[in-house]
């Protein structure tokens, strides 16, 4: 099961998308739409979170990245997009902006079960990486759960620090012990 390619989600995908996240729009109906409207998407409908995630995808650019495997099949997804565009994420006090930078944020992913702990993660961190340097990002922003901390959810959908830190995230603000923010520069040339 191991990750053949990292692409953005387009029109083309979409069906890979759909596929992987089932007919329960993966975690308990949010469709990638928890970051967007907050805890609204579980008094939406889940059609209508998937509506609006098509509708995103369809207009483009991008909203996200899948992982795929060599058969074509979805392994992973991971939103990824300008922080200003996550409504809810800025009304988080413990995750609020940390400066003015224009970060792009990586804050949550949805993996194939029987499929994590394999790398999926790890691929889609370092793709995204790519992508929003390509997209002209100063930096890439994840908040990602500290597992580390007694007593930190095992609710990892953000992602895990350790994954970000492998690939050169580094905290830049703890406003809760066990979620701290983190960020990879991209204007400096990756070694």
């Amino acid at each position: 099961m191991d990750v053949a390619a990292v692409q953005p989600v387009t029109r083309r995908s979409w069906p890979a998308l759909v596929d992987l996240f089932g007919s329960g729009g993966a975690s308990n109906g949010c469709w990638c739409m928890y970051w967007i409207v907050g805890a609204e998407y579980h008094k939406r409908s889940r059609t209508t979170n998937k509506q609006q995630l098509h509708s995103s995808v369809m207009s483009g650019p991008a909203p996200g990245l899948l992982a795929f495997d060599d058969s074509g099949t979805a392994l992973g997804w991971c939103r990824l997009t300008p922080r200003e565009e996550l409504h809810w994420l800025n009304r988080k006090h413990d995750l609020a902006a940390v400066d003015d930078l224009p970060v792009w944020s990586l804050p949550c992913f949805y993996v194939r079960r029987g499929c994590r702990g394999h790398g999926v993660m790890t691929a889609l961190v370092e793709a995204a990486i790519h992508h929003a340097r390509g997209m002209g990002a100063p930096a890439l922003e994840a908040y990602p759960i500290d597992t580390d901390i007694e007593g930190a959810t095992r609710n990892v959908f953000p992602g895990t620090s350790k994954v970000f830190a492998r690939a050169g995230f580094i905290v830049v603000a703890r406003r809760a012990a066990d979620r701290p923010i983190m960020r990879h520069d991209l204007r400096e040339i990756d070694e």
